[in-house]
């Protein structure tokens, strides 16, 4: 929530006016001085995706009610549009709802819908606005996605993959492929040895998204994958398994090189503070040794975080992919600060930390942390 309160501003009255100096341009009928009216009422009391809605809003009341028009409009956008101030993080924003009205008002019509997004996919990413179209109009969508795979255009093929995605963050799930992704499938075969990484990292998080309901297919097809892969392809499948190594899943391990079942003595695991005050870092050591030859493994941390009803709830976060030969040690501290973010809120009391091997825990100790 505090991250979007920040993104909102991407979609404050600059944003309103490049949107409405850009249609004006292509459409000199367009009432630009009452869209920009129209947007700005009520605008600043709005968060990021209520701005979204609301601009979508009055692009209906300002734009033709002929689609086809509409479309034609939004194709020649591009070569009009302002893409604003470079050092922005925030501009590419301002196309937001242009891309999302389409699903809106052209949701009826999806082949005039799809040149549309087409047109505008490279200004800002379409994935939002290509959600209603599966639902509604599946096979044609497909059809449409599959076609994007063999683009020159890397914005093209990247929305092929990460428009199907089934939990695409801040978009609507599609629960049909969260229950059954076989869809999907031929989309990111089509992509998995994409040129851009921009692309191969989309079919990676769409993997994982799946990963979540259907761990053993993304297991077996990345398996599949694997047999000649080229780094590249190598990377795609480490991103793609992210969360089941997070997760412990034993398959995942042998998969990227690891030792399936690591032998490995923990000779040190201790606190250099077991009481921790608010803005300041816990501490920890931790020393291991194989006992036997080639153990290579995951070595994580997790925390199990106060809540506020008392009970923890754990995050397991990263430390280090190990290599040891028989009787090798490996040594390392390791700190963890408790300063204010905004996307976490402490809470006084007794805390864990556990060292995780290859998603397993493997101990954990006690500490307090103090308001």
């Amino acid at each position: 929530m505090a991250e979007q309160m920040l993104m909102k501003n991407g979609l404050a009255e600059p944003a309103v006016q490049r949107i409405a100096q850009g249609i004006a341009a292509v459409y000199p009928e367009f009432d630009a001085k009452r869209f920009v009216e129209l947007a700005l009422k009520g605008l600043e009391e709005l968060g990021l995706k209520q701005r979204v809605t609301h601009i979508i809003e009055v692009l209906q009341q300002t734009l033709p009610e002929d689609f086809a028009k509409v479309t034609e409009i939004l194709t020649a956008l591009p070569q009009y549009w302002d893409r604003g101030d470079p050092d922005d993080s925030l501009r590419g924003f301002a196309i937001w709802p242009v891309t999302d009205y389409v699903a809106v008002a052209g949701i009826d019509q999806p082949q005039l819908a799809f040149q549309a997004l087409a047109a505008l996919s490279p200004l800002f990413s379409a994935e939002f606005a290509i959600r209603p179209f599966i639902e509604k109009h599946p096979e044609l969508s497909w059809q449409q996605l599959l076609a994007w795979t063999r683009s020159e255009d890397e914005h093209l093929r990247r929305l092929a993959s990460e428009g199907c995605r089934p939990r695409l963050p801040w978009g609507v799930q599609l629960k049909q492929l969260i229950t059954d992704p076989a869809p999907i499938y031929p989309i990111l075969e089509a992509l998995k040895n994409d040129s851009s990484l921009y692309v191969r990292r989309s079919v990676a998080n769409n993997l994982n998204d799946i990963a979540k309901d259907h761990p053993e297919q993304v297991l077996a097809l990345c398996l599949a994958w694997q047999q000649g892969a080229s780094s590249d392809l190598q990377w795609l499948i480490k991103h793609a398994t992210r969360s089941l190594v997070k997760q412990g899943h034993p398959k995942s391990f042998p998969l990227l090189g690891y030792t399936a079942e690591p032998k490995v003595d923990i000779e040190e695991f201790a606190l250099l503070n077991s009481e921790v005050a608010m803005g300041e870092s816990l501490s920890f050591a931790i020393a291991l040794r194989a006992q036997k030859p080639q153990q290579k493994f995951v070595l994580d941390y997790a925390l199990h975080f106060m809540k506020a009803n008392g009970k923890t709830a754990a995050k397991v976060f990263k430390l280090k992919n190990v290599n040891l030969a028989e009787g090798e040690m490996f040594a390392m501290e390791k700190s963890h600060s408790f300063k204010a973010i905004s996307t976490r809120r402490y809470y006084p009391g007794e805390h864990f930390v556990a060292i995780h091997i290859n998603g397993q825990e493997q101990a954990r100790l006690a500490f307090t942390l103090n308001a």
